[in-house]
């Protein structure tokens, strides 16, 4: 038997999706108070049909479609009012779920560079993979002994330059958090001068974002670097792909 009184108002009763599936019906006509509050009404079909009770905390009314939380807050309802129990939308997501926001984080700096640091960065529970890139100092190059390398940067291009590759990657792989870390200054032979980290849902995308990402920004970000070799000289390097040097 009903909670409530049957006088008053006949409304319409909609349900969908996993509520529809509970009551095992798509609409009916009840009759409820004209003047009743959400939480009252939601108990009124609920007792209709008990196993709504697993859903209770997932659902929302819409009256004459308009979102109306199960509370204490009162309706005035007609005759022919829609009341449209509304589950979770767009796959079942929980309705106190937040939707995390994608990341991304970019930092120059002269201060040794933390895989752990910036991979803890990217890290999301809806996430299956991280992938790392980590560039660091080697100990020679043709020949010659190198101890260090000496970076400089023009910031705010070079963090400009790096947010439009982040940008790009987001246009062709689905990643969700994306961390670039580049060194400033000294970087002796084994230390890391750059980290990118990317997550995604598979391995596949952030795989190829951080790949992407490396090419992209030895291309066009204004970022430099002399090696130092033991016999106390140095050389400016120029990369392979830098999109306007020439090969002279």
């Amino acid at each position: 038997m009903s909670t409530l009184r049957t006088l008053g108002v006949r409304v319409e009763v909609l349900y969908f999706a996993k509520s529809a599936e509970i009551a095992g019906i798509r609409s009916e006509t009840i009759s409820v108070p004209q003047e009743i509050k959400a939480l009252q009404l939601w108990n009124e079909i609920e007792t209709r049909h008990p196993g709504l009770a697993d859903v209770r905390n997932q659902v929302i009314f819409a009256v004459r479609q308009e979102y109306v939380e199960l509370g204490d807050q009162l309706l005035w309802l007609q005759s022919g009012d829609e009341i449209a129990v509304i589950p979770p939308i767009s796959g079942g997501k929980d309705m106190n779920e937040v939707e995390e926001k994608s990341k991304d984080i970019i930092k120059f700096t002269a201060e040794k560079l933390s895989v752990d640091e910036v991979s803890q960065l990217v890290i999301s529970p809806r996430c299956g993979a991280i992938s790392l890139f980590v560039g660091t100092t080697r100990n020679n190059f043709e020949g010659k002994k190198v101890i260090s390398l000496e970076y400089e940067a023009y910031l705010p291009m070079a963090e400009n330059e790096i947010r439009k590759i982040c940008s790009d990657i987001r246009q062709k792989w689905p990643v969700k958090h994306m961390a670039v870390f580049h060194r400033l200054g000294s970087v002796p032979v084994s230390e890391a001068s750059v980290i990118i980290a990317a997550s995604s849902a598979h391995r596949a995308a952030s795989l190829e974002a951080v790949s992407y990402a490396i090419d992209t920004l030895k291309a066009k970000a204004p970022i430099w670097k002399k090696e130092m070799y033991e016999e106390s000289s140095s050389s400016w390097k120029r990369n392979k792909e830098c999109f306007w040097a020439t090969n002279d």
